[in-house]
């Protein structure tokens, strides 16, 4: 099942909105195919491992790392292939809440006479599947906030200046993460500040586009800024407020850009609830935040950060650099908002720190 993990992992950033699957084929203690969920989301893990193993399926073991779908969309029920192959016994890792399936799947591989197990490294395909499973279960995907910061936790200095926070090891691990992710997301003021492109420049990583998203209320992004010009050739999504004028929005739909109308909360800001709500409906799964302070505060004050990419440099810069968080008006040290340490990895001159939320909203029950 482990395997079959690390198979499903290949499709982190490349599947939305579908979940990312793993299946390993057993006969006779021997493995006889692998697959994983393939770009686009389809075809299926459990298809692609049948389709490789062939007469070999028959009478083995499949190992699943998300219940097998059960309806018909553009390809066939993964559990009807897994009966018609012959598939003796089939491990399922996590259900799959989408209720065009939640426990069809495995009733269907029961009804036809194969055993099941469920429940094998269940937490581990939750935590891998996690966008997905939040779509499914509160409307909206996955938030991972990274933060790329000297010690004393500042983006930039007190006149603006960041580059370069981290070094070039970080800075390539980050455009990792982005191929990991079905979106990226900026504020506003960080893509007027730093001009970014919000795309993977890595080797061997050139077809991992990742949506690119400007959170801006107040339509401040100029049509000439190049998160416009080229969102013909990359996907990208602005959200705005839904009191901004059509004829201001026309250049950025012609554009190709993606425009989102939401409302104003209270204190005129955006709601960023529904603002996840519609990155869901676009098909989106995981996003990865990448500033600006306010966006980070206003994602924490708001609950929705659901794990952290800190990214550390060795380096000082001061009480009057810029904060990576703005002001979250806590008084009282109780009320700190508490994340749970996962894992630390060194990056040349820097180190990575990665901190997941204490409570698991896309774990089932």
């Amino acid at each position: 099942m482990r395997a079959a993990l690390q198979l499903a992992a290949r499709g982190l950033g490349r599947v939305a909105p579908n979940p990312a699957v793993g299946c390993v084929i057993v006969k006779d203690g021997r493995v006889a195919a692998r697959g994983w969920t393939r770009p686009g989301g389809r075809p299926h893990a459990e298809s692609e491992a049948l389709a490789r193993a062939g007469e070999n399926a028959r009478g083995g073991t499949a190992y699943v790392t998300l219940e097998p779908c059960a309806h018909q969309g553009q390809t066939p029920p993964c559990a009807d292939a897994l009966v018609t192959a012959g598939i003796a016994r089939c491990v399922v890792a996590a259900p799959d809440p989408d209720p065009r399936v939640d426990g069809r799947g495995t009733d269907t591989l029961r009804a036809a006479g194969i055993e099941v197990e469920e429940g094998l490294c269940r937490e581990e395909a939750e935590d891998l599947n996690a966008g997905f499973l939040l779509t499914r279960r509160q409307g909206r995907p996955l938030v991972t906030l990274k933060l790329a910061t000297s010690l004393d936790g500042r983006i930039a200095c007190a006149n603006g200046d960041s580059r370069w926070v981290t070094g070039d090891i970080a800075r390539r691990h980050v455009h990792g993460q982005r191929a990991r992710h079905d979106a990226v997301m900026v504020g506003s003021g960080t893509a007027l500040a730093d001009n970014p492109r919000l795309d993977v420049r890595l080797a061997g990583l050139e077809q991992a586009r990742p949506w690119r998203v400007v959170l801006d209320g107040d339509l401040r992004l100029p049509p000439e800024h190049d998160l416009v010009a080229r969102a013909g050739e990359h996907r990208s999504c602005l959200l705005v407020a839904d009191d901004i004028a059509e004829d201001r929005l026309k250049p950025y739909r012609q554009a190709g850009m993606e425009v989102v109308a939401l409302a104003r909360r209270g204190d005129g800001h955006l709601d960023l609830r529904a603002a996840f709500a519609a990155l869901a409906d676009l098909g989106l799964t995981r996003v990865l935040v990448e500033g600006g302070g306010g966006l980070a505060a206003a994602l924490l004050a708001g609950d929705l950060v659901d794990r952290i990419l800190w990214y550390r440099a060795a380096a000082l810069v001061g009480a009057d650099g810029v904060a990576a968080v703005g002001p979250l008006g806590l008084k009282r040290m109780a009320d700190a908002m508490r994340f749970v340490a996962l894992q630390r990895i060194d990056l040349g001159i820097d180190v990575l720190e990665v901190f997941e939320r204490t409570s698991k909203p896309w774990r089932g029950s």
